[in-house]
């Protein structure tokens, strides 16, 4: 009997996937965005069981993430090995309002990290001069010379908004830096086309295949592929693209967006496919963000075919042939019992202050009220991991004892800073503790529903069916009452919220601009999907 996989193989806010092999080995890296530690890195032997590892930049002095809006941050990565090396490829978005002529262009840094283990530690960054643009690549030819391709905005300037085009230099990996001149290669297989992106270069029977993602990463995406006999070109279109698209499907499809791709080839010489798409539910709308996904590659008459047959993206296939390789399941709860965080766990932005403890208080996550909120671009006292399941359960039990108004702890569901709901611990307008549900929606918050408590030690659970949010809450364990009515969970999809990133939820803790001593304990936090209904 063959082996079924299923996807989507990462689920959740994982998207922009790179992955390479070496031997039996499979490494696979996708965007983080404002979420710190940055480029979660993945470990599989068989393509479909994957373990995370490590983080790419899980150093300060790394990843320098103060301040930069929603949706900037750790764009597209790419992972490559050479030479018993492992190199990651990125670029960091700042704000449109950052000012430095020498290591980018319009708010885009491109850097390259090196290791030796793929599961870290990592180099400091080697920040590239003159590397305009994003999502840069890494090839390594035969004759040990190293390329370095990324999109642009083409030299003689935007013909229509979006025109983007594809371009290539040699570097030097000694100095980290570019030799020679600038090649551009293509603007993408569609007239008119918009965003040519995701670059990648592979040599396969002796030509060069330039891959790449175009008309954006939404809806409309697509993967399209040229060829040459040179690695500077010209390059053959390819008659068959777009390679990969679901855009021709309909808004109703159950799998859209598909593009922004990678291959790899197996020891067995079989060819795979990682992609981004998205699952959108309750409408057109995917709160999980853009998710990895696998399809089955051949090549025919020099050129490669994605998903043979049916030429889509599918929910399950045929699994590759490699033995199968299972790891331990994580488990859907957290007690807190480790001196450092799992790593599913991220911070928002780049943690300059020790607010967070699981030694100050052994068996619980001790979190610090900060002043700084969920509601501005900053690094609040939040832990948080993805939402990966369109049906599930989130609940923790939390210590807290709030001393003034201002203060607030709980459980919060974020998509950004605009749009997100909390579940908080606080004081009401009498001085009492209560919990309130508010639902923040373009920057206004809405309060509905609140309820006193009488105790400090408290249990708060959201479950969700589709786009229906339901919190509860309890004062002793298990005995749970309804918090309000059911939420609508739209405002956290991106089709609502806007942005490149999906929905997390976790812990929170903030005295909302003012100075406090106050503590949140967070004894454990449970997550469960339901894959039968998800």
């Amino acid at each position: 009997m063959p082996v079924i996989y299923q996807n989507p193989i990462l689920p959740g806010f994982y998207p922009d996937p790179s992955i390479c092999r070496v031997g039996e080995d499979y490494y696979l890296v996708t965007s983080s965005f404002e979420f710190f530690p940055g480029l979660p890195v993945f470990h599989s032997r068989d393509l479909i069981h994957w373990q995370q590892i490590g983080h790419v930049l899980d150093r300060p002095s790394q990843l320098n993430l103060d301040g930069v809006a929603a949706s900037r941050g750790l764009y597209a990565p790419t992972i490559r090995y050479h030479q018993g090396v492992y190199y990651v490829i990125n670029t960091l978005v700042a704000n449109p309002d950052a000012r430095d002529s020498v290591h980018k262009s319009d708010g885009c840094y491109n850097f390259i990290v090196t290791a030796t283990n793929p599961a870290g530690p990592w180099s400091e960054p080697h920040w590239l001069f003159d590397a305009p643009g994003i999502d840069p690549s890494l090839f390594f030819d035969d004759d040990g010379r190293a390329w370095y391709c990324g999109n642009r905005i083409p030299p003689t300037g935007e013909t229509y908004v979006g025109h983007r085009e594809i371009w290539l230099q040699e570097l030097n990996l000694k100095t980290m830096q570019f030799v020679g001149e600038k090649v551009s290669l293509w603007d993408g297989a569609l007239k008119g086309n918009l965003h040519a992106e995701a670059p990648h270069i592979y040599k396969v029977n002796g030509l060069y295949y330039l891959m790449i993602a175009e008309g954006g990463t939404a809806h409309n995406h697509a993967v399209t592929i040229v060829r040459s006999e040179k690695i500077t070109g010209p390059y053959e279109l390819n008659h068959r693209n777009p390679i990969l698209t679901h855009r021709h499907l309909g808004l109703d499809y159950p799998i859209v967006g598909t593009g922004h791709a990678d291959l790899v080839e197996t020891q067995n010489g079989e060819w795979w496919m990682v992609c981004l798409a998205m699952r959108p539910y309750g409408g057109y709308n995917h709160n999980l963000g853009r998710e990895t996904f696998l399809s089955p590659v051949v090549w025919e008459q020099g050129w490669p075919i994605v998903a043979p047959h049916v030429g889509k993206v599918l929910f399950e296939g045929t699994a590759p042939d490699l033995p199968q390789r299972e790891w331990p399941t994580q488990p859907a709860q957290d007690d807190f019992d480790n001196h450092t965080l799992a790593l599913h766990w991220n911070f928002l932005r780049t943690p300059r202050q020790s607010f967070w403890s699981l030694t100050e208080r052994p068996g619980f996550l001790h979190l610090a009220l900060k002043a700084a909120t969920l509601m501005e671009p900053a690094s609040p006292s939040f832990v948080g991991r993805r939402q990966q399941h369109i049906n599930f359960e989130a609940s923790l039990a939390m210590e807290f004892t709030p001393r003034a108004a201002n203060e607030c702890a709980g459980l919060v569901l974020l998509q950004n800073d605009a749009f997100q709901v909390r579940c908080v611990v606080t004081l009401n307008e009498t001085g009492h503790p209560c919990i309130r549900l508010i639902r923040r929606e373009a920057g206004i918050d809405s309060l509905l529903a609140e309820q006193t408590i009488s105790v400090s030690a408290i249990y708060l659970k959201v479950e969700a069916l589709g786009q229906a949010y339901q919190f509860h809450l309890a004062e002793q364990a298990d005995q749970w009452r309804a918090l309000g009515e059911s939420v609508d969970g739209r405002v956290l999809s991106t089709e609502v919220a806007g942005g490149f990133t999906g929905a997390y939820l976790g812990m929170y803790a903030s005295s909302n601009g003012k100075p406090s001593q106050n503590v949140a304990d967070f004894d454990w936090f449970r997550y469960a999907g339901n894959m039968e209904l998800s």
